[in-house]
C-alpha cells in the first residue's frame, strides 16, 4: 500500500513538472510577449530565475520605452544577480539606473549594481580592478542615499573592500622587506612602501603591523649600512620603535620590537663611547 502511494505521488509530481516544462517550452517558442511576460514574472516569483531569465531576455528589447519596461529590465537584471552572474547583473543594473533614474527601484538597483562588483572582488593577492570598481560604486551609493535601508550593508562592504586593498598594499611592502634580507638595498623600497602605507591609511586595522615592519626594515638596513650612513639609519630605526610604542604601547609585536631596539641601542652606544 505504502509503495503504491509513493508511486502515485511520484507520477503526480512528474506530471506536474512535465506540464510545467511543456508550458514553458511552448511560451518560449511562441511570439506572444504578453504570455512571455506573465510566465517570466510567475517563474521569477517562484524562484526559478534561470528560466525566468531566458524569457526576460527575449522580451526586454521589445518592452523598451513601454510602461512595463521598467519592471521587465529590473527583473531581468535581478535574475542575473540571483543566478550569480555578477558581471552581467552589474551591467544590467547600471543600464536600469541610466534608463530609469526616477524609478522607485533606483536605490535598490544602484545598491545591487554595486554589490554585483563586490561579489566579483577577488582575494587580496589578485588584481583588484573589480574591487576598485565596487568601492567606487558603493561610495556613490553611500553618498547619494545615506538614509537608505541598504546603507549599513553598503558601508560594511565598503569597509571590507578597503581593508582588502590595504592588506594587498601592506603585503607588497612586507615582500620588499623579506627580499631585503638577501639584498639590503631593497630595504629602502620596503621602507618607502611602508611609509606610503602609513601615510595613505591612517585609520587602517593594519597600521600597527606596518609600524612594526618599519622597525624591522630600518633596523636591518642600519645594521648593514656603510659606516658613513650607519649612525643616521640607527637613529631612524630608533624613531620607528618610538613611534610604534607611542601609538601601540601594548603592541602584539612588542617583544620582537624590544629585541630590535636592544640591537639598535647597543650599536648607538658604541658611538657614544667613541665620542668620550
Amino acid at each position: 500500500m505504502f509503495l503504491k502511494m509513493r508511486y502515485i505521488l511520484s507520477l503526480l509530481v512528474f506530471s506536474f513538472l512535465f506540464v510545467g516544462c511543456s508550458e514553458y517550452q511552448k511560451v518560449l517558442k511562441e511570439d506572444d510577449i504578453k504570455a512571455k511576460y506573465e510566465l517570466a514574472e510567475k517563474l521569477y516569483n517562484e524562484g526559478d530565475y534561470k528560466r525566468a531569465q531566458r524569457l526576460f531576455e527575449q522580451i526586454a528589447p521589445r518592452y523598451a520605452g513601454r510602461p512595463q519596461g521598467e519592471r521587465v529590465i529590473f527583473f531581468f537584471a535581478d535574475t542575473y544577480f540571483k543566478n550569480g552572474d555578477y558581471y552581467l547583473s552589474g551591467y544590467q543594473f547600471e543600464r536600469f539606473a541610466k534608463s530609469y533614474p526616477k524609478s522607485d527601484k533606483i536605490q535598490e538597483a544602484t545598491f545591487l549594481g554595486a554589490k554585483s562588483y563586490y561579489m566579483l572582488s577577488p582575494r587580496y593577492s589578485l588584481d583588484q580592478t573589480d574591487t576598485d570598481k565596487a568601492l567606487s560604486k558603493l561610495q556613490v551609493f553611500i553618498n547619494t542615499y545615506p538614509e537608505s535601508e541598504y546603507f549599513e550593508e553598503a558601508n560594511t562592504m565598503a569597509k571590507e573592500l578597503t581593508s582588502k586593498k590595504e592588506k594587498k598594499q601592506l603585503e607588497i611592502a612586507k615582500q620588499f622587506n623579506k627580499l631585503g634580507e638577501f639584498n639590503y638595498p631593497i630595504l629602502i623600497s620596503a621602507i618607502t612602501a611602508l611609509d606610503n602605507f602609513i601615510t595613505d591609511n591612517p585609520g587602517s586595522i593594519y597600521r600597527e603591523e606596518a609600524l612594526y615592519y618599519r622597525i624591522e626594515a630600518t633596523t636591518n638596513l642600519a645594521l648593514n649600512s656603510t659606516e658613513n650612513r650607519k649612525k643616521e639609519r640607527l637613529e631612524e630605526a630608533e624613531d620607528s620603535y618610538n613611534t610604534l610604542m607611542r601609538y601601540f604601547p601594548e603592541s602584539k609585536f612588542k617583544k620582537k620590537a624590544d629585541d630590535l631596539i636592544a640591537k639598535i641601542q647597543k650599536e648607538l652606544n658604541t658611538y657614544e663611547t667613541a665620542s668620550k
